[in-house]
């Protein structure tokens, strides 16, 4: 049974002043010699909040907007500017300062204003271009949504209507197809270029290729890059209208919208749109297709093929494009249906190219990524390692990759079975790399160590938590040095890459220790979680002051936290929400207690004895726990979850309680 808007309650039907009561529990072990990992993950937040203001106050202006002079002389640079804050909010979500929330708007209204002025945006949403891009520019405002719902609501939703709503000439429901490669707020720029022709440069031609390469090249040849046919009327009429797979990324903005809105509309859009890609995987023998005409049909303007559309499997990224964004949309639909077959056309397009996967050293690959795995991989450059087939063009499969975890492990993370499990066991089992490998690189994406998480999560690596926490904080140093290297460059737009290069706020230790959940999908996905916190006394969301969070299981039978208060004097009071967006319903916990204090001695003791440390259970019945932890205490909780249980919503505990659907109708514990 789908999700619907009547299954949520609105402030009038509930007084907002009313709220339900989570259960509560108070954590009873003293902490007498605290963990190596908590003291870690409260030092990494001290660091970040250093890092974060040290950013601020070298790379932007009094307004927020980044320190930029120069003009954008491509459709290119829109998510340049955004993904520089992309984890700010993020990061307050988790725990950040209080004031990291107001500073993250900030910055997203200055560079929002400064992008307007630099004519690459129209009311306040990118004109035109790739969901590829897109989708890495709106993270921003999707964790904004989440920590500041009812600020960010209003944009939010109408950013969505440029494609539920038709009128805006985004979305053709007839054939169900996003009308054109480059799409956004602006019906007037269409191809894929402003000029004559694509502009490619040489490098880039030499790394990915060219599309269309099946076309002969023109007489007269060989043609300069600026005046290739193939490169300005034949790929601005064949790639440039119609869909192409990277717009599935497009769900995420939708799915951002029914969260916060539960208006019917937005699942309906997702279910059709997602859905029609979903048939056209099917017929296609289970491997998704990346182009569709402006008829609805498969590679009706390539002459019949289902592959080289516009970021498709031909060019210029293939799996790492199109992968990433029918996972994105693919996530969306499951979540609004409540339907997990929406995730069979990731499943067996992934598992198309494992089955044509080799193991080989990396060096021996043609991928068109080797400074990505250079650093990712170090010395096991040398090292067999499963790689797949990335794009698929004339010629059959080709540039080899190793195998990335992100998509198979957001697969797995979602719906807790046995087949995604495996999955990732296979892959791991094959390898010749240790997945209890941590190495120190921080990707754009801000992801990478989902293999030694993984390793951690299947109980072979207790030492990760405190070696992703210090590869963490080396990050941070690392990046703090970059500022000080590029404070003072007056940025060219070539180099616009730099803030990114820059930003020093480091989540993903902090998602898979704190949050129990994956680094989120870079090309546009939400968040995915099987716990976030709420500060009871302050009533905002993140782990409050002192407190340091580690989720050792994922299992719904047995999704375990330990929570720690380092402080030797102050209570701390925390919420414990089931699923990043209080989807799932806690329905049992056992945790740790200590029932007496014989273990501290008597007046004249010298030390003092084990404390006895024994487990009680408590029912429960809501996506909420509260947790009491007075000074210098631990508890460990191992909750029972029954998985998406809950419309999914940016509902706090401190707001009025949502009608929920009846037990069971919605996710069952797997």
């Amino acid at each position: 049974m789908p999700f619907s808007s009547a299954d949520r309650t609105t402030a009038e039907d509930t007084p907002s002043d009313h709220p339900v009561a989570p259960p509560e529990i108070e954590a009873g072990v003293p902490l007498l010699e605290p963990p190596g990992w908590a003291v870690a993950q409260r030092s990494l937040f001290d660091l970040l909040d250093h890092a974060w203001r040290r950013f601020a106050h070298d790379f932007t202006g009094p307004d927020g907007r980044l320190n930029y002079s120069g003009p954008l002389t491509t459709r290119d640079g829109v998510d340049d500017f955004y993904e520089v804050f992309f984890n700010w909010p993020q990061l307050y979500l988790l725990g950040g300062a209080d004031d990291l929330l107001p500073a993250s708007e900030k910055h997203w209204e200055g560079v929002t204003r400064q992008l307007t002025e630099l004519g690459m945006l129209h009311d306040e949403f990118e004109r035109g271009y790739d969901w590829f891009h897109q989708g890495e520019s709106l993270l921003l405002l999707y964790f904004l949504s989440m920590a500041a719902p009812d600020r960010w609501s209003e944009r939010a939703l109408r950013f969505a209507e440029l494609y539920v709503d038709p009128a805006k000439g985004n979305y053709d429901p007839e054939h169900r197809v996003i009308t054109r490669a480059h799409n956004g707020s602006d019906p007037d720029r269409t191809g894929l270029f402003d000029g004559d022709v694509y502009p490619w440069l040489e490098k880039e031609a030499q790394t990915y290729g060219f599309p269309l390469d099946w076309i002969p090249e023109a007489e007269g040849g060989p043609h300069p890059l600026s005046a290739d046919p193939r490169l300005g009327a034949q790929m601005r009429d064949r790639m440039g209208v119609g869909d192409t797979a990277v717009n599935l990324a497009a769900a995420g903005l939708v799915l951002n919208a029914w969260i916060l809105s539960g208006e019917d509309r937005y699942r309906d859009w997702i279910v059709e749109y997602v859905g029609a890609w979903r048939e056209r995987t099917e017929a296609n023998g289970g491997l998704i297709p990346d182009n569709v005409g402006p008829d609805g049909v498969v590679g009706s303007l390539l002459e019949g093929r289902w592959y080289g559309g516009h970021y498709g499997w031909s060019w210029p990224h293939g799996w790492h494009s199109v992968g990433h964004a029918a996972c994105v949309a693919a996530l969306a639909a499951a979540t609004v249906t409540g339907d997990d077959d929406y995730l069979s056309m990731v499943a067996t397009s992934l598992d198309a190219l494992i089955e044509r996967g080799k193991v080989m050293p990396h060096t021996e690959a043609d991928s068109s990524l080797p400074s990505k795995w250079a650093v990712e991989l170090g010395p096991d450059i040398h090292t067999p390692t499963p790689h797949l087939p990335f794009r698929h063009n004339e010629s059959g499969w080709f540039d080899y990759n190793p195998a990335t975890p992100p998509v198979p492990v957001a697969l797995w993370h979602h719906t807790a079975s046995a087949a995604d499990r495996a999955r990732l066991e296979g892959l791991r089992e094959v390898d010749g790399i240790d997945w209890r490998t941590v190495r120190p690189f921080r990707a754009k994406e801000e992801s990478g160590h989902e293999k030694a998480w993984f390793a951690f999560l299947a109980g072979d690596d207790p030492g990760y938590p405190e070696r992703i926490l210090t590869t963490a904080q080396a990050q941070v140093r690392h990046r703090l040095r970059r500022i000080e290297r590029y404070r003072d460059l007056d940025v060219p737009e070539a180099d616009i890459h730099v803030w990114q290069q820059s930003n020093p706020v480091v989540t993903e230790a902090l998602v898979q220790l704190t949050w129990g959940g994956p680094q989120v999908l870079y090309n546009g996905g939400l968040q995915q979680a099987r716990l976030r916190y709420h500060d009871a006394e302050t009533r905002r969301a993140g782990l409050p002051p002192d407190v340091a969070a580690l989720v050792t299981s994922i299992d719904p039978e047995a999704t375990t936290v330990e929570l720690v208060n380092l402080s030797p004097e102050s209570t701390r009071t925390v919420i414990v929400q089931a699923g990043a967006f209080a989807e799932h319903t806690i329905t049992a916990v056992r945790y740790t207690t200590c029932q007496d204090d014989t273990w501290v001695g008597d007046m004249y003791d010298y030390g003092h004895s084990e404390p006895v440390v024994t487990e009680s259970e408590q029912v429960c019945d809501s996506a909420f726990l509260t947790v009491r932890l007075p000074a210098s205490s631990r508890v460990r909780l191992t909750l029972r979850l029954r998985l998406r249980a809950n419309t999914p919503s940016y509902r706090t505990p401190f707001d009025p309680p949502a009608e929920l659907p009846s037990p069971g109708t919605q996710g069952e514990s797997a």
